[in-house]
């Protein structure tokens, strides 16, 4: 195994995320805020300097480098990234708990906003920028910021692979670097439209920035206390459609800045997400109707959630744990589908549920007509059969780490609703449950043991599970 090449790629790694510390740094020293300003720049200093010792140590790096590595690198760097990255929280004293402070920056960087505090108002603006940032930086993802600006080399598309989200990731165009690069422009490009808009709302450039960041990210962390709830009808909607966009996938917007729109509406998985989105909307408006003040509301507030959970996105404007059970069953569901493969939302994926249920047509027919030979097809194009396994694999797996969770966390002494849900929003991306962990409660009473569970479902859920898996395994380490 190349230790060397992926001791040197999370070096880059953690370069990355000093230099994006910059920002909330200066904002700090603008704010006149010197201690939490203090906080970063000692988070800088030692991560430039456990950088450089990498970056020294792996400088004859070799030159192999595979899917194994890939993995590897991808699982490693994403727990130094948030090591490191809750420190600020922790030298600052604004969250003082080492697990609290991990729990919170975990749930940053893998988008899933969950958050352990109950006054988010009360942290200074470095911090909120900070929190609001890594939604962003973990949206798109840190390798393939890498992959954009820096010269890996080797295989680099095992990186993208390891760390975007899907059955089967493909490049856009014949060069990697390229393609990293295109993904993060569409994505800046998207975010900088998303601020525009908000600022034509009540918001100042500040909060337009910061809620790009989170919606962009499909993150969710938001700046006050009630998530959106607080801010116009005008600001909900613009966030409701930026929600859905962001949970696109982004080689969608490729095709349609080549002129291939045509391709895009053939597409499967954009239509099945699409549909999903305004059949689970219509449902709800319809069910949760006695629920909202007048139908508008009712239809603004029920696209707005199935919005923010189907893309994993985990913003409220309601309380939607008070809607009726159907509805809630329906936002449940939403949590396991999740959004597109290729865009910055969690989940189950679209594309794997088309997967999923296509290989389960498959099998009925099979059992017809054992001497039926038939392959799997989305988009008219053959899926590989080891995709098809790999698939059923992840749900497999997906499942059982489900349900151990929710085992772990049950011994909590919370309710089941609770605990599920729990473990369902932070597997999936998601940040709000239901129950005692709903859109109007939070985190912060679960036990260590139950944080730290968490915390593995969203690394697991954000990656994929198996480049987080593969570091558990023995015969990974073992030289032979």
């Amino acid at each position: 195994m190349n230790y060397k090449k992926i001791g040197r790629i999370n070096g880059f790694f953690l370069l990355v995320e000093a230099f994006f510390m910059l920002p909330p740094l200066i904002l700090c020293m603008f704010d006149g805020d010197w201690r939490t300003a203090g906080a970063f720049g000692l988070t800088i200093l030692l991560i430039a300097a456990v950088s450089t010792l990498l970056m020294i140590f792996t400088k004859q790096e070799g030159k192999h480098f595979y899917a194994k590595e890939g993995l590897i690198s991808t699982g490693i760097g994403w727990i130094l990234l948030s090591l490191f990255g809750c420190l600020p929280f922790v030298f600052s004293k604004q969250i003082p708990h080492f697990i609290d402070a991990l729990f919170e920056t975990v749930s940053g960087f893998t988008t899933t906003g969950a958050s352990v505090l109950s006054n988010v108002e009360g942290l200074t603006m470095g911090l909120q920028y900070w929190r609001c940032f890594t939604n962003w930086l973990g949206g798109m993802g840190v390798l393939v910021f890498i992959l954009a600006i820096a010269p890996i080399g080797g295989d680099s598309i095992y990186l993208l692979q390891a760390e975007s989200p899907g059955p089967n990731v493909d490049k856009l165009v014949p060069k990697m670097r390229r393609t990293a690069t295109i993904l993060y422009i569409i994505y800046i490009g998207l975010t900088l439209l998303d601020v525009l808009f908000l600022l034509c709302g009540e918001m100042n450039l500040y909060e337009s920035v910061c809620t790009a960041f989170t919606t962009a990210g499909t993150g969710g962390f938001g700046l006050k206390n009630d998530s959106i709830a607080g801010y116009s009808a005008y600001t909900q909607i613009v966030c409701t459609v930026f929600m859905l966009l962001f949970g696109v996938n982004f080689s969608c917007y490729y095709l349609i800045l080549i002129g291939q729109i045509r391709n895009v509406w053939k597409d499967e998985e954009f239509r099945l997400y699409w549909g999903l989105a305004l059949v689970s909307g219509v449902l709800i408006t319809v069910n949760a109707f006695r629920c909202f003040a007048g139908g508008v509301d009712g239809i603004r507030h029920a696209f707005f959630q199935v919005a923010s959970i189907m893309t994993t996105t985990g913003y409220s404007t309601v309380d939607f744990d008070t809607w009726p059970t159907f509805s809630k069953a329906v936002l449940l569901c939403l949590m396991v589908v999740g959004a597109s493969a290729g865009s910055t939302g969690g989940g189950l994926k679209c594309s794997r549920l088309l997967i999923l249920l296509k290989n389960a047509r498959r099998n009925l027919r099979q059992l017809v007509h054992p001497n039926t030979v038939e392959v799997i097809r989305v988009n008219d194009r053959v899926i590989n059969e080891r995709v098809v396994t790999n698939t059923t694999a992840y749900f497999v797996v997906y499942a059982l780490i489900l349900t151990v969770s929710v085992l772990i966390v049950s011994l909590d002494r919370v309710t089941f609703t609770t605990s599920f849900s729990a473990v369902l929003a932070c597997f999936n991306n998601i940040g709000p449950g239901l129950d005692q962990v709903g859109p109007m409660y939070n985190y912060g009473d679960l036990s260590i043991l139950s944080k730290l569970v968490l915390i593995f479902d969203m690394l697991a859920g954000r990656l994929e599970i198996f480049p987080l898996l593969i570091l558990f395994r023995y015969s990974t380490w073992k030289r032979y």
